[in-house]
């Protein structure tokens, strides 16, 4: 694992994510509680979970805070677009890190692109990925400072 967040994850959370898929694992992280929420109104949890194998780019709870709160609402309460931004987060695959740098398709459908090397890396030139290569049973999760808003 590589960055500045994974210091200070949760006791316990690491070995939890680990032993459980990626949709199911945001639940064993409280940093990732608002992202797990998310999930479960869009759907998507059992999606993550029934994946061969699947990268998450998952947005911290901090990162859902930056929103205006107007627009985190508006959201949650469409859950068509709620899967269009989750989705857009998620490419199909495990991506290892020294595999990161590069573009990458979405389950959204559009891409993704993420620069950088060694544990310091950028996604779409905004996100900072603040702890990578957290491992759940079928698939790689990277936290992330911002949520990714798919062009439109």
């Amino acid at each position: 694992m590589f960055g500045p967040a994974c210091a200070s994850l949760p006791e316990g959370s690491l070995d939890a994510m680990a032993q459980q898929r990626t949709g199911s694992a945001s639940a064993a992280n409280s940093r990732l509680s608002t992202l797990f929420n998310a999930l479960n109104q869009a759907k998507l949890t059992s999606v993550l979970d029934n994946a061969e194998a699947v990268t998450v780019f998952a947005p911290v709870n901090e990162a859902f805070a930056q929103l205006p709160q107007a627009d985190l609402n508006r959201l949650l309460a469409d859950p068509a677009q709620l899967k269009k931004v989750l989705t857009y987060h998620t490419v199909n695959g495990r991506i290892a890190p020294e595999k990161l740098a590069g573009t990458h398709p979405t389950l959204e459908g559009q891409k993704i692109t993420v620069t950088g090397s060694g544990g310091d890396f950028k996604v779409n030139n905004s996100a900072v990925i603040i702890c990578g290569n957290i491992q759940t049973r079928n698939g790689v999760v990277y936290l992330v400072d911002r949520v990714l808003m798919p062009p439109s």
